[in-house]
């Protein structure tokens, strides 16, 4: 099976070791990998700004970017949630829209990939640690998908994931409005990190960098030991396990 890669920008420039960790287990899984070139921003923070006009040269570069890939995959439930409004934007358009449409029906975000295309839930990934899950709007609400990033760490050996309340709320970021609403951004997210301080874990687990970012830096400004991970490096992870009888496997 064929995968093109859709790196998103936070993962590009900021977080490269997630991408690579997002190719070496859909590897691992038997995907034959490529990553088309030419791709930039998927045109989301101008979008959500308002930008309309100059949101739609970088989405039509992305339609022809990825005109030819049997199957988009990203790690971001966010962007990839931006690929599935471009049969909306370009609507009645003769040139793009069906463009727009084919994107969005061979784009996934990577744990939808992995469990809904691949039919896999258990990766043979191993790590040990107590972890929560945040959930992020865009992934939850737009993107519609709920269940597979649970469904994939469940099958983690040595993983104890302990829920997280107020799962659904935000987490401040969202993109341009932390910097145009800052006080209530910085409300929001120090909830959420109080929130993950109640669960006792030890790491904290996404698959939006967006939010992991924002929440880590709050985190480690408030002086709390938690570790960010974004899914796909957890995914990546074959630490031995201690075994009750002490043994490792």
């Amino acid at each position: 099976m064929k995968v093109s890669i859709f790196s998103t920008c936070l993962v590009d420039l900021m977080t490269p070791e997630v991408g690579i960790a997002m190719v070496e287990v859909l590897e691992r899984l038997g995907c034959e990998i490529d990553f088309p070139a030419s791709q930039v921003c998927c045109g989301q923070p101008t979008y959500n700004s308002g930008y309309l006009k100059d949101s739609k040269l970088a989405m039509q570069n992305m339609m022809l970017a990825f005109e030819n890939s049997e199957y988009v995959v990203g790690p971001s439930g966010s962007c990839v949630a931006m690929f599935h409004e471009y049969p909306k934007i370009f609507k009645g358009d003769p040139q793009w829209e069906l463009k727009a449409v084919a994107l969005k029906e061979k784009s996934y975000e990577f744990t939808q990939f992995i469990v809904r295309v691949l039919g896999v839930t258990d990766v043979g990934a191993s790590l040990e640690g107590t972890a929560t899950y945040h959930r992020s709007c865009h992934m939850t609400r737009l993107l519609g998908e709920k269940e597979t990033p649970y469904q994939l760490l469940e099958h983690v050996r040595g993983l104890q994931l302990e829920p997280l309340k107020n799962s659904d709320n935000c987490c401040g970021f969202g993109g341009t409005f932390s910097v145009k609403m800052p006080e209530i951004s910085e409300q929001m997210v120090d909830e959420k990190c109080g929130c993950i301080k109640d669960t006792g874990a030890d790491i904290l687990i996404s698959a939006d960098m967006g939010c992991l970012l924002n929440i880590g830096g709050r985190l480690s400004r408030k002086g709390e030991p938690v570790k960010i991970m974004h899914i796909a490096e957890v995914l990546n992870q074959h630490q031995p396990v201690v075994s009750r009888g002490g043994s490792r496997t």
